[in-house]
């Protein structure tokens, strides 16, 4: 399996409650508001790297951020990241060990899940947690690291007081999935990648993307693109091609699908999509070195199709 290929439990059941005490009470949930505490296992998250320390004056900047964010206030991506670099370290301060990485969700139903591999505790929480203070923090960590059944009962009563945060979904466009290609069925090899590398964890879901004419004189082209909002992976349909080997299309697959698991941090105020650590996984394709070499000395025959 992958590095940092994430593992998901499914629902929390306390060791004394029954499964339907520990779902979201909210009009909201059709599903358990908090998941197990997932092990990684020896090639999980890597760990995070050190972060300065902020001001007084900081630290009151983003305790307003954050109350912002819980609301559901629209903040640019570098204030977000900073949001969130500023939770982690306060949320370092109480774990006895290891750190913590921080996700934000907009979750309907699941709103705190957490995962941990080499020493980092990677935690999925909705936007209300945002502005939690310390004694829900600290429940937090303790739930991470020991499961504490106090530390759910009081984690379940600050979700149940912040209820009316959780906004319902927009009505969006059903999305229509065009999987079948007339070489290739897309939805049939992201399942079979999803297993091999991943542990059926992936939860993207695929399809071609437009079948437009070309634009004449292109220079480059885009063969896939994943989408954090929609959960969508699209690939290009000039790779739906008999001289297009299925190893390729597979590569171009499993690139996308890392995006599911690998963050995208900012660095220097520009959003880094490949880390060294989505390169190292990128490399554990099987045919990654025929894909390489295929792409540099074939693909120039797809932009004129």
């Amino acid at each position: 399996m992958m590095p940092n290929a994430q593992r998901d439990l499914g629902s929390l059941e306390a060791p004394t409650e029954r499964p339907s005490a520990m779902k979201n009470r909210s009009a909201h949930a059709t599903a358990p508001w908090l998941v197990p505490v997932a092990d990684e296992g020896p090639e999980g998250e890597a760990d995070a790297p050190e972060e300065a320390p902020t001001g007084v004056a900081d630290d009151e900047a983003l305790a307003a951020t954050a109350a912002r964010a819980a609301e559901g206030g629209e903040l640019d991506a570098a204030t977000e990241d900073a949001l969130r670099q500023w939770l982690q370290r306060r949320m370092g301060a109480y774990l006895k060990s290891g750190r913590a990485r921080i996700i934000f969700t907009d979750n309907l139903h699941t709103m705190l899940s957490i995962k941990r591999g080499q020493g980092v505790y990677t935690l999925r929480m909705h936007r209300m947690f945002a502005a939690a203070p310390s004694s829900v923090l600290r429940a937090v960590v303790r739930y991470a690291e020991t499961q504490d059944r106090e530390a759910a009962a009081l984690l379940r009563g600050y979700i149940d007081g912040h209820e009316h945060l959780i906004r319902p979904a927009e009505r969006t466009r059903t999305q229509v999935l065009d999987t079948q290609g007339a070489h290739y069925n897309l939805q049939e090899l992201l399942d079979e990648l999803n297993e091999r590398y991943f542990a059926g964890e992936i939860e993207a879901k695929i399809t071609w993307g437009p079948r437009t004419r070309r634009r004449p004189g292109r220079e480059s082209i885009k063969l896939g693109s994943y989408s954090i909002e929609e959960q969508l992976i699209r690939i290009h349909p000039v790779l739906d091609a008999v001289d297009v080997p299925r190893f390729f299309v597979e590569w171009i697959i499993y690139h996308e699908m890392l995006h599911e698991v690998h963050d995208m941090p900012i660095v220097d105020g520009r959003r880094v999509y490949h880390t060294p650590e989505f390169r190292r996984a990128e490399a554990l394709f099987e045919r990654y070195a025929e894909a390489v070499l295929w792409e540099r000395t074939m693909v120039h025959k797809l932009l004129d199709r």
